[in-house]
């Protein structure tokens, strides 16, 4: 396992991350007790999780993934063990605080929420779970519309949560700050406020990254570089679809699409795609999965990989990522291939 340092911070996260968000829905929490133990043994040291999980996010099953994270710590007793992440909602959603967008009041409310679910004093990496602009992750992509912005309201929403953040860390509340969903000017202007004020820096950035979808590679792989705001890559098998299960219009009982009813990401261009990558990974004689995984951990910019299963069987297969390592030659059929399909979903 390889530590990450997270921003500029003294704190070091494997390069693995486990992911949450099914359990609750579909994960029980002896479930996802089972993943914990598991990560753990392999190594892992970070976890994340949000208020709005398990997904789909809903009155009925938001906020479970944290209560049963918070029942681990509460019977093992080893929450000091873990770097723990967690995220209030952008807005939008009405189930929470009716759709409020975050800002300085929700965030404080939003944290102690979180806190007691958790059964915890204080959480090391509160992030912003999406832009509340407006941003070009997931579906967004075709239709986003940042000329609909209001600069000033923007700026000025972004500095009031600056300074709650700010007294949550003075509190003890939370470590660092983090945020998820964004762009590299919403990155950049988080940055500027922060310094410009004597406000907590941002130390990463949660936005999805995988062999179909590599946004990240090039303004916000700068900005990383530059500034120390890394990656922790979520989706890292663009949500099963670089598994293959989808193959020949499979729908899996229990996979995502079964459980959601569709699964936006599949389409003519990610399915071929996603046939190609599996010819490169068995050209090389390669687990795909692993393969995909690994791919994610080779990027300069990635602080963390966030893995996610839905049973300890695809969890051990992920994990089996851990120690491998892409050759030369695997790296090349992939840039060939991504060559291919630049954008596919």
């Amino acid at each position: 396992m390889q530590f990450k340092s997270l921003g500029r911070t003294d704190i070091t996260v494997t390069d693995i991350c486990l992911g949450t968000m099914t359990w609750g829905s579909q994960n029980t929490e002896a479930e996802g007790h089972a993943q914990i133990a598991m990560a753990r043994d392999a190594g892992i040291n970070f976890m994340d999780t949000a208020e709005l999980y398990a997904v789909p996010g809903s009155p009925e099953t938001s906020g479970r993934t944290e209560e049963i994270i918070g029942n681990w710590f509460a019977a093992n007793g080893d929450r000091e063990k873990w770097i723990l992440a967690s995220k209030i909602g952008g807005g939008g959603s009405s189930f929470l605080r009716g759709g409020r967008r975050a800002d300085g009041a929700s965030i404080r409310e939003a944290l102690e929420a979180s806190l007691k679910r958790l059964k915890t004093d204080y959480i090391d990496l509160y992030q912003i779970h999406w832009a509340s602009r407006g941003h070009y992750h997931f579906e967004n992509y075709w239709r986003y519309a940042p000329h609909r912005q209001d600069t000033a309201d923007v700026l000025a929403n972004l500095t009031d949560m600056l300074q709650t953040l700010g007294d949550l860390v003075r509190e003890g509340k939370i470590r660092h700050v983090g945020v998820s969903n964004e762009t590299t000017w919403g990155i950049a202007k988080w940055l500027r406020i922060a310094e410009e004020n004597g406000l907590p820096r941002l130390v990463s950035v949660q936005n999805e990254y995988n062999l179909l979808r590599r946004l990240f590679d090039h303004d916000l792989a700068e900005l990383s570089h530059h500034e120390d705001v890394g990656l922790l890559a979520y989706s890292p098998l663009a949500g099963g679809m670089l598994s293959g299960k989808y193959f020949n219009g499979a729908t899996p009982k229990g996979s995502r699409k079964d459980y959601q009813k569709g699964f936006w990401r599949l389409n003519e261009h990610s399915d071929a795609a996603t046939h190609a990558y599996h010819e490169v990974a068995a050209r090389h004689g390669l687990d795909p999965v692993q393969m995909a995984i690994a791919f994610c951990r080779t990027r300069p910019f990635m602080t963390s990989t966030i893995i996610g299963a839905t049973s300890t069987d695809q969890l051990a297969q992920v994990l089996g990522a851990i120690d491998l390592t892409l050759s030369p030659e695997v790296l090349a059929d992939i840039d060939a291939t991504y060559r291919r399909f630049p954008r596919p979903i």
